[in-house]
């Protein structure tokens, strides 16, 4: 028995063709995206390395790890490229970046200036002490105890502020990768420091972001 037409209802899907020139697009931007991304993942892991680094030697650790990364700034601003992990990735990573980096050098110059300051003191009190003959020196020495708390408040702060950057850094990386399906283990980091979170270690001692 035939349905009423009235009964019958026709569903047209409209299938929108997309032509050559739309695809290659397409693909193009992919393509360039995940170049772009690729550098991105690459620059991360270069802070990331630079700054543990420093926090290492900070710790007293003899660290050969050398790279420039004002030098490499200026570079690609000399090729016209700007730094893509900041620009294309996250604008305000630079501001970050920059900010513990200021936070943690400003920390290491307190201690050369406290030095200097308390070591202009002990002098002064030494030659107090040997023109008048009164023992100024003791109030010199006595110090000594305050130098020692102000370096290693000064050290932690600036401790604190590598290891806060490079794990932000390390979140950041790993939210490049899955955000562009970039493979993890092709932007092993090399760390001094094995406190992070966020990484695992494979048996040549660089870290992978999990």
């Amino acid at each position: 028995m035939d349905c009423p037409t009235s009964m019958t209802s026709t569903r047209v899907r409209r299938v929108r063709v997309k032509d050559s020139i739309e695809v290659a697009l397409e693909l193009n931007e992919k393509s360039v995206y995940s170049h772009i991304a690729h550098e991105s993942a690459e620059d991360i892991k270069r802070i990331i390395s630079s700054m543990d680094a420093e926090r290492a030697k900070l710790r007293g650790e003899v660290v050969y790890h050398q790279d420039d990364w004002d030098a490499l700034i200026r570079e690609r601003i000399r090729k016209g490229k700007r730094h893509t992990a900041f620009d294309f990735y996250n604008p305000l990573l630079l501001d970050i970046w920059e900010k513990k980096v200021k936070e943690a050098k400003k920390a290491l110059k307190f201690i050369k200036y406290s030095i200097g300051i308390v070591t202009l003191f002990i002098g002064a009190t030494i030659v107090i002490t040997m023109v008048s003959g009164y023992p100024a020196i003791l109030l010199g020495l006595g110090i000594a105890p305050i130098l020692l708390f102000i370096v290693d408040y000064s050290k932690e702060k600036a401790d604190l502020a590598y290891y806060e950057l490079v794990q932000f850094f390390i979140h950041e990386l790993k939210g490049i990768i899955e955000r562009f399906q970039l493979n993890s283990k092709e932007y092993k980091v090399k760390l001094y420091n094995r406190d992070y979170d966020g990484v695992e270690f494979d048996r040549s001692g660089k870290a992978i972001v999990k």
